[in-house]
């Protein structure tokens, strides 16, 4: 199995570099921006948004700077239970890394147990790190399934993402309702019987298309 490449400590150290060019300020490279695209950052409405966007980008992009094992390996329990475990509704919120627009929707995470499971809350936790950073949908539904399975290795492990891209809505095809469905399977998650137990118990929700 391919590690995760998320995880990696060269990665996250690479991303805790200071957030300025040469002496350009984060917060001037925003301004020039604005003045790009035909606006005057002095105007009373825009004075602030620099700094406004510098720490909202912080915010949207702080999963660079998490690591995703250290938050797993604080919440694994030995536990004699060999079902299947499953969470279902992680709304996840997202930033696609070709437009840097957001994409957002819910992800379904299942695992069947070998001996330890993991705290339900740290499941949504690990959904929010890998989607706060510049990310493909495919991607970002594979790095789940890997980093559940380096965590506790479990007979297997399936993760479903329905997502709408407003790189698709307010772009490009401009496609209101579409939507976009990945999905990752890993272990027994690839035998016919599981993955259809797994997504028979997702559509449930009503979340899903089809």
């Amino acid at each position: 199995m391919a590690q995760t490449s998320a995880v990696k400590k060269p990665m996250l150290e690479a991303v805790k570099k200071p957030s300025k060019l040469g002496d350009v300020s984060t917060e001037d490279l925003y301004r020039e921006i604005l003045r790009r695209i035909g606006e005057d950052p002095s105007r009373d409405g825009l004075l602030s948004t620099p700094k406004r966007v510098e720490k909202s980008m912080a915010f949207l992009t702080k999963g660079y700077n998490e690591d995703p094992t250290e938050i797993l390996r604080g919440a694994l329990f030995d536990v004699d239970y060999d079902e299947m475990v499953i969470v279902k509704d992680v709304e996840m919120f997202s930033l696609c890394e070709h437009h840097m627009l957001p994409f957002f929707g819910k992800v379904h995470v299942a695992y069947i147990p070998k001996g330890k499971v993991i705290g339900l809350s740290k499941i949504a936790r690990l959904v929010e790190v890998f989607a706060r950073r510049l990310q493909v949908q495919e991607r970002l539904t594979r790095q789940i399934a890997d980093a559940i399975q380096e965590a506790i290795a479990p007979q297997g492990v399936g993760v479903v993402i329905e997502a709408r891209h407003l790189c698709m809505m307010m772009r490009g095809i401009e496609k209101q309702n579409s939507s976009t469905v990945t999905s990752a399977m890993v272990g027994c998650f690839r035998q016919k019987e599981t993955r259809a137990e797994f997504l028979s118990l997702v559509r449930q929700s009503g979340t899903m298309v089809g």
